[in-house]
């Protein structure tokens, strides 16, 4: 019964500690923040923004850390992180200044404590026990939400690049063409057959001319799913006529055993479109006085 005793008074005085130390910081709040303030600028980890974002960034972290040693709760933290790591990524705000400034806080919190109970080293190593956990933890969930938001933008940027990077552009009516460029992952093969069919249907599409010449190398995933993307787009009604095949792809593809059976290939691009007009039933005629070659209307 007396051990039971103990354990409670132990758990009210680490609470009653933990309430001194909340009024503690709000007594203190104006001058903490300046000395947070002052720190910061002198770091450099204010750069970038504005005399009233400082003063409304610094009041607004400063409470929230409050309430979270108070409460022992981190829902405010979290929302709060959230929101300032979209705005620090869209700004270009930098780890360290979204990691010093929290460090930076910590160590001005940690002072204070310092300050008030240095003359009670045993008071002083208990109020770091019940702050420093808090501390922390706001530390973590601003960087992590810090870096889910950076990861989040590079996720975008990378598939607004992928997009980019595979156009499907209409030449003429029912001939599309696919110029493809750069090194080609399975993420982006299964990105590029997927742009490629809604072209086909959006475009009705009855000839896809595919050109590879960008193209280092393929392993043999990718080379599966190229053909994968020619069976598809059959299905969809469009022929599919690959150009520019290297030497080294051609060994490659044989080398794998890739089934290049229902593959119609053609050296270049040139070559590709006049394919594709055979395919379409276009009549081209030799003009002696340009001397250029202009697709007519089917014949």
């Amino acid at each position: 019964m007396g051990q039971k005793k103990t354990k409670e008074e132990t758990s009210e005085s680490k609470e009653a500690l933990r309430q001194e130390l909340v009024e503690h910081f709000r007594e203190k709040r104006d001058v903490l923040r300046q000395q947070w303030v002052q720190q910061m600028t002198a770091k450099g980890l204010l750069a970038g923004l504005t005399q009233e974002e400082i003063e409304t960034e610094s009041m607004t972290i400063y409470d929230t850390c409050v309430v979270c040693l108070e409460t022992n709760r981190y829902e405010g933290a979290q929302a709060y992180a959230t929101r300032m790591a979209e705005r620090g990524v869209l700004r270009g705000m930098t780890t360290e200044q979204i990691i010093g400034g929290l460090l930076t806080l910590r160590d001005v919190y940690g002072r204070s404590l310092f300050e008030r109970y240095q003359q009670d080293m045993e008071r002083l190593s208990a109020a770091l026990d019940i702050y420093e956990p808090v501390a922390n933890k706001i530390l973590s969930i601003v960087a992590l939400a810090f870096v889910e938001e950076r990861e989040k933008i590079v996720r975008q940027q990378q598939e607004a690049i992928r997009e980019l990077s595979t156009p499907v552009l209409q030449v003429r009516d029912r001939l599309l063409i696919l110029p493809i460029i750069g090194v080609i992952d399975s993420l982006r093969a299964r990105q590029l057959t997927e742009q490629l069919l809604r072209a086909i249907r959006g475009n009705r599409a009855k000839v896809v001319v595919m050109d590879i010449t960008g193209v280092p190398t393929v392993d043999s995933k990718v080379a599966n799913h190229l053909v994968q993307t020619v069976d598809a787009s059959r299905l969809m009604g469009a022929t599919v006529v690959v150009t520019g095949v290297s030497p080294e792809i051609a060994q490659t593809l044989v080398t794998l055993g890739v089934d290049l059976s229902k593959m119609n290939t053609v050296g270049d691009l040139q070559g590709g479109i006049e394919a594709a007009d055979r395919f379409l039933g276009y009549r081209v005629i030799m003009e002696d006085t340009a001397g250029v070659t202009i697709p007519k209307e089917k014949v």
